[in-house]
Order: structure tokens, then sequence, then C-alpha cells
């Protein structure tokens, strides 16, 4: 199942299916993240951002201690913020250089 397109997570005592394009943006709550997705719905489930990043696919990106993004869907970035969904997100110094790369190679 390495092409994968979607994962399963347990919310609210039931699995729910979620694909990997559908994500916006994964923000840290401690022990939990929360999921949110281009429709506008927020999924909390109990894992670390530590260990979410290296079961995600390699579009999704770290930019800040409490963030990890989808760079698919990145609707802009200008002076560190990102804005993704209806959310801006500022970059911490340490990811900028990475996510630059990342998207160099998605430029035209």
């Amino acid at each position: 199942m390495e092409n994968r397109t979607f994962a399963f997570i347990k919310t609210d005592k039931k699995l729910v299916k979620i694909f990997f394009k559908d994500i916006n943006f994964i923000k840290g709550l401690g022990n939990y993240v929360e999921v949110h997705t281009t429709d506008q719905k927020r999924y909390i489930y109990y894992k670390t951002l530590k260990d979410l990043i290296e079961t995600l696919p390699e579009e999704f990106m770290r930019v800040h201690n409490s963030y990890i993004i989808n760079l698919t869907n990145i609707q802009s970035f200008e002076d560190n913020q990102l804005l993704c969904g209806d959310l801006k997100i500022t970059v911490a110094k340490s990811y900028k250089d990475c996510l630059l790369e990342s998207l160099g190679k998605m430029m035209l």
C-alpha cells in the first residue's frame, strides 16, 4: 500500500477515512493533532506531530513546531506567511529553506 491516497484516523470513537488531497494542514495540540480539511471539517485524534510526519506522504511538510501543511493546498507564500485554506501560518526560520526548495521544484 505504498501509493495509498487515504488513511483512517480514530476520532470520536469511530474510524474516519480521510483522503490526503483533502487535508489543508495539521495543527499540533500536545499529544493530539487537529486535522483541517478543504471542506472545513476538523478531526482531533491522539498522535504527536513528530510521529505523524513520518507516516504522511511526501507532499506534507512541517513548517512550524505546531503545523504540518499539505504543499498541494498552499494558496500563497509571502513574508514567512503561508495562506492555507482560511488560515495564515507563520513559517519558522528553521523550516523556511526546506520549504522554499520544495516550492521551487513545483514552479513553472
